[in-house]
């Protein structure tokens, strides 16, 4: 008797193993799937078509493209779209993304 719950205790604990590594295993194949590179230069070229300083907008968005693999879109606002982008600041406080 003790045995057959012994047996039966620990196919019960082998199979919630099983469900818990495949749960996790999804997970993660879901979050590899969302973090495809974007296209930085094509995305930094659109954000920065209008800017007076067309070089130093590319640059700056670049390496926030780089960082957070996000970039809003139209030519300026939308920060809310990428929290990672619009909290990046420089040395003095002011944000580092256009």
């Amino acid at each position: 008797m003790a045995l057959s719950k012994l047996l039966l205790a620990s196919l019960l604990a082998s199979l919630l193993i099983i469900q818990l590594v495949h749960a996790d295993h999804q997970a993660y194949q879901q979050t590899q799937g969302s973090l495809q590179q974007i296209d930085c230069s094509r995305a930094c070229a659109a954000r920065c078509r209008l800017s007076s300083r067309p070089n130093l907008c590319h640059r700056a968005c670049g390496t926030c493209c780089q960082r957070c693999n996000c970039v809003p879109p139209g030519t300026a606002g939308n920060q809310e779209v990428c929290p990672c982008y619009a909290s990046l600041t420089t040395h003095g406080g002011k944000r580092k993304c256009p």
